[in-house]
């Protein structure tokens, strides 16, 4: 290895190095996926939420299949069934079973920043998005607007690019209003003309559905930024605490059970980088050591077909030899095999009848295969044939052919 090479992995080595202490010099990243599963400790998790329901309900059970095989026998559930997670579509048929539960006297909480149209037309519902001006931020500013609660306090959130309500232009009988949203520093807000209804609940059947817009109320960053756990507590107070709270964890963003090894690779930063750092060894080996030992891998040339060299080897040795009549015997046999192959005779006759056949068959003169056949009678007779005689035999034997073929 010569000594250029050595520097260069030298510097590879110190830069890969650099690199690695810059990484892990760095402080962790916060981890700012809405995955709403109840064990997860990142901020829009909802471990806090959930720890919380354990100590405040006497009987919480979690729910990890989906709500159509959970609901399949609906006469032995009966409570109240909670869905948290940034989107919530059950699709036809499972929708169905969801509101025929509920209209049995249960209840039904979904808090989803976006619900699926079967279930708006279902409630004569409407949504739209309420979006924030450029000068005042991210900023939104949650209330919930139930007297009995004993407060009208304004709970700020600034970490969403818009915010999600219910349009509706005038309240339905059936429906009653719990919560509202507007944009931070809004005039309208101000002076307590918002219509942006973000939380709702309506009656269905011999049972209730509560809706909100608003699922990050129950994650571990809103809760435990001071207020806000009040508001959280307040949409609390409309569950049941005598009856069963069914925490759905089927849909959910984030997933609560990791299966594949390399998560604990890739989310412990130490394994990590050493993961990276292996990785980058592999491809050091490859590039400097699997070239220097590669073999050049021979070309293996076909066996040629030696047959017509072979031929034209024996040919010249007969006629350098001066075999003219054995070479001119071949010849003949060669073609009165050919002869009887290709316009099948049984026999080869030297007569009158024989040579109007071949004639016909070979698109000849009767006159041409006579002469032909006489001359091949000829040189069988003789004792020595001269090389004149040989190339004139050549000569009728390949204007024949030619002609039999169709190539003359």
């Amino acid at each position: 290895m010569g000594k250029r090479l050595i520097k260069y992995m030298v510097l590879i080595v110190i830069t890969v190095g650099a690199l690695l202490l810059v990484q892990y010099s760095k402080p962790k990243e916060i981890n700012w996926f809405p995955s709403f599963v109840n064990d997860h400790k990142i901020p829009y998790g909802t471990k806090v939420f959930n720890e919380f329901l354990q100590e405040e309900f006497k009987q919480v059970k979690q729910i990890y299949v989906p709500p159509f095989e959970f609901l399949a026998d609906q006469d032995s559930v009966k409570g109240t069934y909670v869905f948290i997670n940034n989107e919530v579509n059950f699709g036809e048929a499972e929708l169905h079973r969801v509101l025929d539960w509920t209209s049995k006297g249960n209840s039904l909480f979904i808090a989803s920043s976006s619900f699926e149209q079967q279930l708006l037309d279902t409630l004569k519902l409407q949504t739209n998005n309420l979006y924030n001006s450029f000068e005042n931020g991210r900023a939104y500013e949650h209330r919930l607007v139930n007297p009995q609660l004993g407060n009208n306090e304004e709970f700020t959130f600034e970490k969403d690019s818009y915010t999600t309500y219910f349009s509706l232009d005038s309240i339905p009988g059936p429906i009653t209003v719990l919560g509202t949203v507007s944009a931070k520093n809004d005039s309208l807000s101000a002076k307590g003309q918002s219509k942006n209804y973000n939380v709702i609940r309506k009656k269905y059947g011999e049972g209730e559905i509560i809706l909100s817009t608003f699922p990050k109320a129950f994650t571990n960053y809103f809760i435990l930024k001071d207020p806000n756990k009040a508001y959280t507590a307040g949409l609390l107070s409309y569950w049941d605490e005598s009856r069963t709270l069914y925490l759905d964890n089927h849909y959910k963003a984030g997933k609560s059970i990791y299966t594949s090894p390399m998560y604990i690779f890739l989310n412990i930063r130490e394994f990590k980088w050493a993961y990276y750092l292996a990785l980058l060894g592999v491809v050091l080996y490859v590039v400097f050591e699997g070239k220097r030992k590669q073999r050049a891998i021979p070309v293996i040339e076909p066996l040629k077909n030696q047959t017509l060299a072979f031929t034209r080897t024996i040919a010249d040795m007969y006629y350098e030899s001066g075999e003219t009549k054995a070479i001119a015997k071949h010849k003949i046999d060669y073609f009165l095999d050919y002869v009887r192959n290709h316009f099948y005779f049984q026999s080869i006759e030297s007569h009158e009848d024989f040579y109007q056949n071949l004639a016909s068959r070979s698109a000849h003169e009767v006159e041409e295969v006579e002469h032909l056949f006489k001359y091949l009678s000829q040189l069988e007779s003789k004792e020595t044939i001269t090389d004149t005689e040989l190339q004139k035999l050549n000569s009728l034997i390949e204007k024949f052919k030619k002609k039999a073929h169709g190539n003359e």
